[in-house]
């Protein structure tokens, strides 16, 4: 894993010795185990894993929608762990975009009123030729008056990626994006996203259980019993497919207390 140390770019996000534990007793999960890593400026990467390890718990931490309970969260060179309520809130609102797998759309503003609503809670105004540029990306201009009920899931969905994008935010985070979607829509989304950072250099991350969202990244980082145990880069559908083949194999064995099987040696 590249560590802030050594890394020639510059990580638009990093987590240092991150632990985050929920429940007490027989209860008591360790979702993140002091977990380390960058999350690099103009990439776009897949955090991916078994259910429950650890991959939404560290999404939520990095964009300050929860707290660890030790370690380092960094935006650029905000540390989030260091910072108070309010200060917390400035970051969200300018720093971090953030495209849910439900939309969260509000359901009786137009989709231009969805897009712009942080920048008018903010009290900003978009800059203009960044707004014609978003959504002539996300190709509704002849979408704009229409309320989420008349839109598709898939153009629900470009109008959250949009709003995610108009602030020009540091860093976006994607939950599941393509979760509500049919297999067209979830394409058009994951094109999207994937042309946001080729041409306008975002940097997002996207946590995903689905190999083929994942082919459209840069980069994927996998996530175990709350570790980063392994990194693709460039990464294939067939390649994830094999490595989460693998790590849920492992997790069945050691849930059957019987011997690991042998890694396919695809990473």
């Amino acid at each position: 894993m590249t560590s802030p140390a050594t890394s020639q770019a510059t990580a638009a996000a990093r987590v240092e010795n991150l632990t985050k534990t929920y429940g007490m007793g027989d209860a008591h999960v360790r979702a993140l185990d002091d977990v380390t890593l960058d999350l690099m400026d103009g990439e776009f990467t897949a955090v991916m894993g078994p259910s429950g390890s650890g991959k939404s718990t560290l999404m939520h931490c990095c964009a300050a929608l929860d707290k660890g309970d030790s370690g380092s969260v960094f935006i650029g060179d905000d540390e989030l762990t260091r910072m108070g309520d309010k200060a917390l809130t400035r970051l969200r609102r300018d720093s971090i975009g953030f495209v849910f797998q439900s939309f969260n759309l509000v359901p009786t503003l137009t989709a231009e009123e969805n897009i712009l609503l942080p920048l008018s809670i903010a009290g900003r105004k978009p800059d203009a030729e960044w707004y014609d540029s978003v959504i002539a990306t996300v190709g509704l201009g002849d979408r704009l008056t229409h309320k989420p009920n008349e839109l598709s899931g898939g153009q629900q969905q470009r109008v959250a990626v949009a709003r995610a994008l108009v602030s020009r935010p540091r860093i976006v985070f994607a939950d599941e994006p393509t979760g509500n979607l049919d297999s067209h829509s979830g394409a058009e989304v994951l094109q999207l996203l994937r042309s946001s950072v080729t041409d306008h250099g975002q940097t997002i991350v996207m946590v995903t259980h689905d190999p083929v969202a994942a082919a459209y990244t840069d980069r994927v980082v996998f996530l175990q019993d709350g570790k980063v145990v392994d990194e693709m880069r460039s990464p294939t559908r067939e390649q994830i497919l094999l490595k989460m083949q693998e790590l849920t194999a492992i997790e069945a064995a050691a849930a059957a207390d019987v011997p690991e099987p042998a890694s396919t040696g695809k990473a």
